[in-house]
């Protein structure tokens, strides 16, 4: 269906007026007249119009001096200039003055709703581009927490609340919910913002080289110790540091950890000399702490240290009210990384979106938007780009012969082999999977596209 418009038709030659009029009114747009420029004035100044048809030929007010008129009322007004033969010149001045297009007499009714109509659908739709735009800043935080469900907006609140506090604050939830984005957020809040974010990934760093990576050593500490070397703390003075899978470090470092937090300074591998450090410290998890203590595995008095202000933040499955903002959100943020025409994504695929199970939470979509982008032929998303990510989950090879997954995956082997015309060893390629598993999977859920 055609969107609507509100046009008014200014023009002092009756007949023309009346023609245009009655046209547009029978192409389904809302429509007025008038017969000069001040009866145009006055009309404008009553009601909203998308689009003003007018003439630029008219006595008193000519057609020049009442389209900037009318933009100094209205600066989003698309005006279409008509013009008689011989006077294109006119038009393209006007439309160096702000006109969007113009009619040469005589055209054709199907030339006035053609041009009527790209003008209001482009309206429209920036219109619509607009309040998504809205929409999705209204789902921000700092740019960083994305989201509109109950859970997502009260750790928007929590993070605004102690971020210009300068306590510290322990980040719990799954593996890819978003913790170093909550963390940043803090951050990005906090009277802190201008100075240095740093990260420790304490699962990635060997034991043995974790101290110096985090206080810094002196020249000659240790074999290889060539030179002295600040640490993660020093490097984020002034700023806030981030000791992200905390629970990952030994026993014997969270002692270390505990003193630092305690006295505020530290001391390099080999030095002996004591340093003030001016840090804030934001801590995540994706363990159970209490359990962690109860087992020996982290250290009571540490974990009190840390636990100063708690944010939990829930699991993807738990939020899915969430995935159209954070999908959109990506879309937008890889196809410019990308440097690819902003993509659309259709109804079905959101659907499989938001069905799916996603063990590895906001990351794991965020990969299977970019895997999309990538593959997608067209300019819009549709399920079967999404085939390769979700037939690779887990949860989607659980035997099953009903229920949404079982439908899910069958919707996506149709959609590939359709794709590619029944052709088995292409849409086995497509979808990630061996042709012996696609046979399976074709005769499981009883596929003919005969």
């Amino acid at each position: 269906m055609n969107p609507s418009g509100n046009v008014l038709v200014i023009d002092d030659e009756e007949s023309m007026r009346i023609a245009c009029a009655q046209t547009l009114t029978e192409a389904a747009f809302h429509t007025k007249n008038a017969e000069n420029g001040p009866r145009a004035l006055e009309l404008f100044e009553r009601e909203s119009f998308d689009v003003v048809l007018l003439d630029l030929k008219m006595p008193g007010i000519d057609g020049i001096e009442v389209m900037k008129r009318l933009r100094r009322m209205d600066p989003n007004v698309s005006v279409i200039i008509i013009t008689a033969y011989g006077t294109v010149e006119t038009a393209v001045e006007a439309m160096k003055q702000g006109a969007v297009d113009f009619l040469t007499k005589p055209f054709t009714p199907e030339a006035l709703i053609s041009t009527v109509r790209k003008i209001v659908e482009w309206k429209h739709s920036a219109l619509r581009e607009a309040c998504a735009r809205s929409a999705l800043e209204e789902s921000v935080v700092g740019d960083m927490i994305i989201g509109r469900s109950n859970a997502m907006r009260q750790v928007a609140i929590l993070a605004r609340k102690v971020a210009s506090m300068d306590s510290t604050v322990l980040i719990t939830g799954a593996t890819g919910c978003g913790k170093e984005k909550v963390a940043r957020t803090i951050h990005s809040l906090s009277p802190r913002s201008t100075k240095p974010f740093v990260t420790v990934d304490c699962g990635a760093l060997v034991e043995s080289l974790f101290e110096s990576e985090l206080f810094g050593h002196v020249k000659g500490a240790f074999t290889g110790a060539i030179e002295t070397k600040q640490g993660k703390f020093q490097l984020a003075e002034g700023g806030t540091l981030f000791l992200d899978e905390v629970a990952n470090i030994s026993i014997a470092l969270q002692a270390r950890l505990l003193r630092v937090i305690q006295e505020r300074e530290i001391a390099k591998v080999g030095g002996n000399r004591w340093e003030k450090v001016d840090v804030r410290i934001i801590a995540a998890t994706n363990r159970n702490l209490d359990n962690e203590i109860k087992c020996g595995a982290f250290r009571e008095d540490l974990f009190y240290r840390l636990n100063v202000f708690h944010i939990e933040v829930a699991s993807l499955t738990e939020r899915i009210e969430d995935i159209p903002v954070l999908a959109d959100h990506f879309i937008r943020t890889i196809c410019r990384e990308k440097n690819r025409p902003l993509l659309k994504i259709d109804a079905e695929a959101m659907s499989f979106l938001k069905r799916h199970d996603w063990p590895g939470n906001v990351r794991e979509l965020r990969n299977a938007v970019e895997r999309a982008i990538v593959i997608c032929e067209s300019d819009t998303i549709h399920p079967c780009d999404l085939t390769g990510t979700i037939l690779h989950s887990p949860a989607s090879f659980e035997p099953s012969s009903k229920g949404i997954l079982a439908d899910t995956e069958r919707e996506q082997i149709v959609a590939a082999l359709r794709r590619f015309n029944g052709h088995r060893n292409k849409a086995a390629e497509y979808l990630g999977i061996n042709r012996k598993t696609l046979r399976e999977k074709i005769r499981k859920y009883s596929i003919d596209l005969q």
